[in-house]
């Protein structure tokens, strides 16, 4: 059918009335990428962005906790990875399994549910003196994690209409809250030490509470939940290969971003001959100069288009990374910056290709461009650490290099989505 704005639709939805969480016409197929009907979506995509932000502190707390714990426990470089696999191994298997659900049921709950528990685990990470305790409260985290982004992401893909803009202010909320956790846990753990920890978990519980509240009064719990009513588009095919190509670019891209999550403060520690705070600014100027890449990354998609502007970021990812290790002194964060701007550019618009590369389960689409794929690129951590143990942190962020380079090889095959219309966009998320 045809919309008053020319739109063809082939989903339909059937959702709660006054909702402003969903939409009542939906397309399992993304009308275009980047392209809004006049109807905005504004107050949801806030809410939904809000939310990432929120979420997302405690994957940006687990870097910047572990200076404090490495400092107070006397933990060597592999033990300081342990914690990055410990936020990343559940959430790369479980992720897609709940990507798999959320693309047969809707479940809204799991969104506050996996905040919550995000937000606990990091809370108790810091209660026990004990390693393997730490470590499973932040496996407990990135449980947490993984059940929240798969349903969010799928929201956010309904209230934005799949417009570039929307979609990276929802992808720039999470950015946001990867830069806000250093600064909350430098403010918190500056003040009371590694044990001080369960005050992080506040911010978690209460928008948790926030956004419980809101689906309840705008969104059927699933008990009463209407059923869900799909008109499949016939004409357009799940495209496994462009989606696996794209997978192995995220994970190249995720191995650089984890590991500088993991390293870059230390890494600055040690050039600029520092303490902690110096390093913990690192990585908020890498995370909130990231955030602003990632909205700059949807305008750019709107102007050049999406694989044009990716490939130009993975292009770019080797040079700024040889910089970041080559200059010495305080001007290491020119190309700290750069490095956020040329690795957050392709973030949001990893989700919507990997949604529309498999149009029909967008949900695992989104487990893995955002939870699986970005996981295993944490999984390299270790091998990063045990590198710097046995030669030097500086040679270990020499080997990142290499990923950009990957990027950019995967990057030359991949093709828009077929069966779209240009790219245009005509709203933003306001």
């Amino acid at each position: 059918m045809q919309t008053a704005t020319g739109r063809t639709m082939v989903g339909v939805e059937t959702v709660a009335e006054g909702t402003n969480l969903a939409v009542h016409v939906i397309s399992d197929v993304a009308p275009a990428p980047g392209r809004q009907s006049g109807r905005q979506s504004g107050p949801s995509i806030r809410l939904l962005s809000v939310g990432h932000a929120v979420d997302d502190i405690y994957q940006g707390a687990v870097p910047a906790l572990i200076p404090f714990f490495v400092a107070s426990r006397h933990w060597d470089y592999a033990a300081a990875s342990g914690i990055t696999v410990a936020a990343t191994v559940l959430s790369s298997v479980v992720q897609p399994v709940f990507g798999v659900l959320t693309d047969r049921r809707r479940l809204p709950w799991l969104v506050p549910l996996g905040m919550s528990l995000a937000g606990a685990g990091v809370g108790l990470s810091g209660l026990g003196r004990s390693y393997l305790f730490t470590w499973l409260a932040i496996a407990l985290s990135g449980l947490g994690v993984a059940a929240y982004h798969p349903e969010s992401a799928r929201l956010a893909r309904v209230a934005s209409q799949s417009s570039h803009v929307a979609m990276s202010w929802f992808s720039a909320g999470g950015n946001v809250g990867f830069a806000l956790g250093p600064v909350i846990v430098a403010g918190v753990l500056g003040a009371s030490g590694a044990g001080g920890t369960l005050p992080l978990a506040i911010p978690a519980l209460v928008f948790a509470a926030i956004t419980l509240a809101a689906l309840r009064g705008r969104v059927p719990v699933p008990s009463e939940a209407a059923p869900v009513t799909r008109v499949k588009n016939e004409s357009r095919e799940d495209d496994w290969p462009e989606f696996l190509r794209l997978t192995v670019a995220v994970v190249a891209r995720s191995v650089v971003t984890f590991g500088l999550g993991t390293f870059l403060a230390l890494f600055v520690e040690h050039r600029l001959h520092a303490g902690t705070a110096v390093g913990e600014t690192a990585l908020i100027v890498f995370y909130g100069v990231g955030a602003v890449g990632t909205v700059l990354g949807g305008r750019l998609a709107v102007r050049f288009g999406r694989i044009r502007t990716i490939r130009a970021s993975y292009l770019l990812g080797a040079p700024v990374l040889a910089a970041l290790w080559a200059i010495p002194g305080p001007a290491i964060f020119l190309p700290i910056a750069a490095a956020a701007i040329v690795f957050y550019v392709p973030f949001s618009l990893h989700v919507t290709l990997g949604q529309d590369y498999l149009p029909r389960r967008v949900g695992t689409a989104s487990g893995v461009t955002l939870g699986l794929a970005v996981s295993v690129g944490g999984l390299a951590a270790p091998l990063l650490g045990a590198v710097a143990d046995r030669t030097s942190l500086r040679t270990a962020i020499a080997v990142l290099v290499l990923m950009p380079i990957i990027s950019s090889l995967v990057g030359l095959s991949l093709h828009e989505p077929g069966a779209l219309l240009p790219d245009r966009d005509c709203g933003s998320a306001s």
